[in-house]
């Protein structure tokens, strides 16, 4: 299980994610903040990008937060194959 907070910038023109200088996730999704779709579409969106069921992901903490905690149910080696391609 792999645990990691990210900032969301909902309403953004495209869907995207990039870490900043310090190695912070920050991700912009083009749904609106409205009555928790944004967190739906998060949860698809990493689902795609990451090649993991939604099952495997999970909000922790942060529903009503740009910071949000979440749980992935992967292993490390996996997690650092998929962050691999993000890092410039």
């Amino acid at each position: 299980m792999i645990r990691i907070v990210v900032s969301v910038k909902p309403n953004a023109f495209k869907d995207v994610i990039h870490l900043d200088e310090s190695g912070n996730i920050i991700i912009r999704i083009k749904e609106a903040p409205v009555d928790g779709a944004a967190n739906t579409y998060l949860i698809k969106f990493l689902s795609r990008e990451f090649n993991i069921p939604k099952s495997f992901i999970t909000l922790e903490k942060g529903a009503t937060s740009h910071f949000k905690k979440i749980l992935l149910a992967i292993d490390q080696p996996a997690f650092d194959r998929i962050m691999a391609k993000y890092k410039k």
